[in-house]
């Protein structure tokens, strides 16, 4: 077996346990626990109540993976999907939940990696 052949079976293996990880924190976001998307800097009490080490695990595991991939000139698209989610919303917007239970659906209908909206036409 050739060097790439074992980097790409690793970047297959990694990427799986990105999304096995990635499906079971949306699900739960999705049922109304808050703090996938964001790791903003909360009190002490709050930071106890609202503590999720998997989902601060799973924004290091993508960025991870997402500078393996650009080393290996590929992409992740479920990856990236998720960073750009994590970097637009953060834990107090209210529509965490609701953003996970989209990602899900788009995730199940095979939409992860196609635009999320129509490209702006100025004519």
């Amino acid at each position: 077996m050739d060097q790439d052949a074992i980097e790409s079976s690793q970047l297959d293996a990694l990427s799986q346990v990105f999304s096995d990880q990635l499906q079971a924190c949306l699900e739960e976001c999705a049922h109304g626990r808050p703090g996938l998307f964001s790791d903003l800097q909360l009190t002490r009490e709050e930071e106890h109540e609202r503590e999720w080490p998997e989902a601060a695990r799973l924004r290091e595991l993508a960025i991870a993976l997402q500078n393996i991939f650009a080393q290996q000139e590929q992409r992740n698209a479920l990856c990236d999907e998720f960073l750009d989610l994590c970097s637009m919303h953060g834990e107090s917007h209210p529509g965490e939940s609701r953003l996970a239970r989209l990602f899900l659906k788009r995730i199940d209908h095979g939409q992860v990696g196609t635009p999320t909206q129509e490209p702006w036409k100025p004519w």
